[in-house]
């Protein structure tokens, strides 16, 4: 399956799509200096957000695929060096809106989880 959506991303900060499936889709994120916000090394968890919304919309994996609202759990921190695995699928599928769970972990730890709301439009969110 080839990836439709979110093509300009840049993978350095929202992660790489290493598995794409129908409804499905895992994103690998390599946490790095750039995402630090202390002199502990603490990610700033906007990244993990970003990450995972990334992974949410290659799970719709459609061209006009946007995020309606997102409600998140950050359930333990992550420091600079630790990849981090966002698994996402597809819930719910209802005409336009989809609901999607995404997990991130790392290793068997995890760190993140979320229910997205993503909406597929006729056209791009631009266009309207």
């Amino acid at each position: 399956m080839k990836l439709q959506t979110h093509l300009s991303i840049d993978e350095s900060l929202c992660g790489r799509v290493v598995t794409l499936e129908e409804g499905f889709a895992e994103v690998i994120l390599h946490t790095h200096a750039q995402m630090v916000a202390d002199d502990r090394g603490l990610v700033h968890g906007g990244f993990l957000f970003g990450a995972a919304d990334y992974a949410a919309m290659a799970a719709v994996n459609d061209p006009n695929v946007v995020l309606g609202s997102a409600q998140v759990r950050f359930i333990a921190p992550v420091k600079k060096g630790d990849v981090v695995r966002f698994c996402a699928r597809v819930v719910i599928s209802k005409g336009k809106k989809q609901q999607v769970e995404v997990k991130g972990s790392v290793g068997e730890r995890s760190v993140f989880e979320g229910d997205f709301v993503a909406f597929v439009l006729e056209k791009h969110v631009l266009d309207l």
